[in-house]
């Protein structure tokens, strides 16, 4: 094997190379890469299911009472092709203020940020399959909801949103205890990525349920040596003590406090740009919301490319040139988290010119997807038995943002100015620069001892 580069980590403290010891499964029609795949479905349906609202949002609201200095309601002039399509009257419009705006795309969070821990904990006692299952599909049922809630009033409405983040909130931490039995160590930044890249929800629910199992060893398709690869992979980093949890060694670990405020501080930017991308398309640059959604999907387009080449990069990097994993995630990081924070704020700047606007913000939002594969996948490095319950802690503190980062930029941007949002992007470019600093200073990418011996500890 031709070594490409070197550099220094901290000691590990299990070997690097388990897959050496047993032989590699192809990955063309395996199990492994087929649950990348339909994973990459459902996380298309809990991202719509999420963003649908910011998107409608636009053309839910009563704009008659808005005065402007042109005719749609926005800081730059309205865009004439395509023209603006007729509203369907027969659906109802509301008068919501900019604060009320804020609590509806922040209420789905308040919700969200409930099932983290209690996910990551029941997905590693219960598993991971049907906990995710069911959890997509009560979001789906309460999405279905949404329209008889905005009727009866915005607080049906917030109620709604946050069932349909208790719902949405067990997913992710499912999916990481799914992956910490699925994925083996030198694959993991290529399985994980496919998964973010993306029928509707009932559709993937049966898929999932029929074609979808906990571990290699219960899985009845499995071909014998994809089984032995991956489980072989596995045997040295996963805890000799299931059933213990190490609680204290985890709240004292200083590796995952690194991944808590990185994650945070990329929120931050991620959610800011979620729930509020189509407002700035509509009530800035005057785009229709027909091309509003088309616009607004750009940078997400964007994202899913780069996570998915960035996985392949970090794991041939890791693989074939023998870069230690610390060093990789932490360069993911800086690259996935500097990068966007720069073109966010040079976004602020193009003024009216609509092209630079919208390449900016789609550079600041596909540069974020390198991130998926730096600290984002970290907590199978440093503790795969627990990686569930590590991704429900650390989105936890993640989801703060979410809940809190729209109401502050709704507040920040009464007026609609470009001063106001150039303010909204300067804040979340620094609290992305702090995390990447901070997860550069203390991230690690060995797995820690107290997830290999847990019982030990006595926590």
């Amino acid at each position: 094997m031709e070594r490409c580069g070197s550099d220094t980590d901290d000691t590990p403290l299990l070997p690097r190379r388990n897959e050496d010891k047993v032989q590699r499964a192809p990955a063309c029609c395996s199990s492994r890469y087929g649950l990348a795949l339909l994973s990459s479905f459902g996380f298309f349906v809990v991202y719509s299911l999420r963003v649908n609202l910011s998107v409608a949002m636009v053309d839910m609201l009563n704009t008659t009472r808005q005065s402007s200095t042109n005719h749609s309601g926005s800081v730059c002039p309205a865009h004439a092709n395509p023209p603006r399509p007729k509203r369907n009257h027969t659906a109802g419009v509301y008068d919501w203020d900019s604060a009320t705006q804020g609590w509806i795309l922040g209420s789905f969070f308040y919700g969200y940020i409930l099932t983290q821990i209690p996910g990551g904990y029941l997905a590693g006692r219960y598993g991971p399959k049907w906990l995710m299952g069911f959890g997509i599909l009560g979001t789906v049922v309460f999405t279905l909801l949404t329209p008889a809630a905005a009727d009866l009033g915005a607080g049906y409405l917030i109620a709604v949103r946050v069932l349909e983040g208790i719902g949405e909130g067990v997913t992710f931490p499912s999916m990481y205890t799914m992956w910490a039995a699925w994925a083996p160590p030198l694959e993991r930044s290529r399985l994980l990525t496919i998964s973010y890249i993306g029928a509707v929800g009932l559709v993937w629910f049966v898929l999932w349920s029929f074609l979808v199992f906990d571990s290699p060893n219960t899985h009845p398709r499995i071909s014998e040596q994809e089984r032995l690869y991956i489980t072989g992979s596995l045997k040295n980093e996963l805890s000799t003590s299931a059933g213990h949890i190490p609680w204290r060694a985890i709240a004292t670990s200083t590796p995952l406090w690194a991944i808590v405020v990185a994650h945070f501080s990329y929120n931050w930017t991620f959610y800011t740009l979620l729930t509020l991308l189509p407002t700035y398309m509509n009530d800035v640059l005057g785009f229709s919301i027909q091309q509003n959604g088309l616009l607004s999907a750009l940078p997400y387009v964007g994202c899913a490319v780069l996570a998915v080449v960035s996985g392949q990069l970090a794991d041939y990097l890791r693989e074939t040139c023998l870069y230690r994993t610390v060093t990789v995630r932490k360069s993911f990081s800086l690259a996935g988290m500097i990068g966007p924070a720069v073109f966010l704020v040079a976004a602020g700047y193009t003024g009216c010119n609509y092209t630079l606007a919208v390449t900016f913000l789609t550079v600041s939002s596909a540069l974020g997807g390198i991130s998926a594969s730096g600290f984002n996948i970290n907590h199978l490095d440093i503790a795969p038995s627990y990686a569930g319950i590590l991704l429900g802690i650390t989105n936890t503190f993640a989801t703060i943002p979410g809940m809190v980062g729209p109401v502050i930029a709704r507040a920040l941007t009464r007026q609609n100015t470009m001063e106001e949002w150039q303010s909204v992007f300067y804040i979340a470019a620094a609290i992305n620069a702090f995390g990447a600093a901070f997860y550069a200073l203390f991230g690690r990418g060995s797995v820690q001892p107290w997830a290999v011996h847990a019982a030990s500890h006595g926590d």
